[in-house]
C-alpha cells in the first residue's frame, strides 16, 4: 500500500492490513480497521468507522458519521448518506458476545441510501435501488426499486441516474435526464437502451 496513492487528513486512524485504493479520500477523525478493502476514488467523509474486513468498490460515496460494520460489502458507485448506518447483528446483547454470528449485507452497484436510513443486516439491497432518508430496511430490496419510510416500503422505481421511472399501460418508462429505457415485466425492472 503506497501512502500517495490516496488522500488521508491528519486526523484520520487507519489501521494496519488495509487495502486502500488510488484516489481515495478519507476525511477528518475517520477510522478504517484493519483488513478493510476500499476501491479506488471513493470518497470517505467526516467521523465515519469502516469496521474490520467490510470492502468497498471503486468510486463509493461515504458522507459524515456513517457507521459501516463487518459483513457489509458495497459495489462500485454505492452513495451512503449522512448518518445512515447498518446493523450486523439480529439479537444484539451487551452481555453476550455475538462475534461470530455477524450477518452479511450487500448493496449492490450503483445504489443510494439516505440520510439517517438504517438496514438491518441480512437484507441486500439491488443495484440501482434507492433508499429514501430515515428508512428502516427489514427486507431485501430488488434493483432499481425506491423505498421509504419506518419500516420501508416500495414506493416506485428508479432509474441509474437517480430519476423517479413512471411507466406506461406497456410497462416502458424514460429517464428523463438520459432519455433511457426501462421495462416493467413480472415485478422488477431493467434498462432496455435509448
Amino acid at each position: 500500500m503506497q501512502e500517495s496513492a490516496y488522500f488521508a487528513h491528519p486526523t484520520a486512524v487507519i489501521d494496519e492490513g488495509c487495502q486502500i485504493g488510488q484516489g481515495t479520500k478519507i476525511w477528518h477523525f475517520s477510522h478504517i480497521m484493519p483488513k478493510c478493502t476500499i476501491g479506488e476514488n471513493c470518497n470517505i467523509g467526516q467521523n465515519v468507522v469502516i469496521s474490520p474486513e467490510v470492502v468497498l468498490g471503486r468510486n463509493v460515496k461515504i458522507q459524515n458519521n456513517v457507521s459501516i460494520y463487518t459483513g457489509v460489502t458495497c459495489d462500485d458507485d454505492v452513495f451512503l448518506g449522512p448518518s445512515m448506518v447498518f446493523t450486523n447483528v439480529i439479537n444484539p446483547r451487551s452481555a453476550v458476545n455475538r462475534k461470530n454470528e455477524y450477518v452479511k449485507t450487500h448493496v449492490g452497484k450503483g445504489a443510494s441510501i439516505g440520510a439517517n436510513a438504517t438496514i438491518v443486516c441480512g437484507h441486500d439491497i439491488g443495484a440501482f435501488a434507492f433508499i429514501g432518508a430515515g428508512a428502516v430496511v427489514t427486507k431485501n430490496i430488488p434493483p432499481y426499486s425506491l423505498w421509504v419510510g419506518n419500516p420501508a416500503r416500495q414506493r416506485g422505481w428508479m432509474s441509474e441516474n437517480g430519476h423517479q421511472l413512471n411507466f406506461d399501460p406497456d410497462g416502458m418508462a424514460q429517464c428523463p435526464e438520459t432519455g433511457e429505457r426501462y421495462e416493467l415485466k413480472d415485478g422488477a425492472v431493467r434498462k432496455v437502451g435509448l
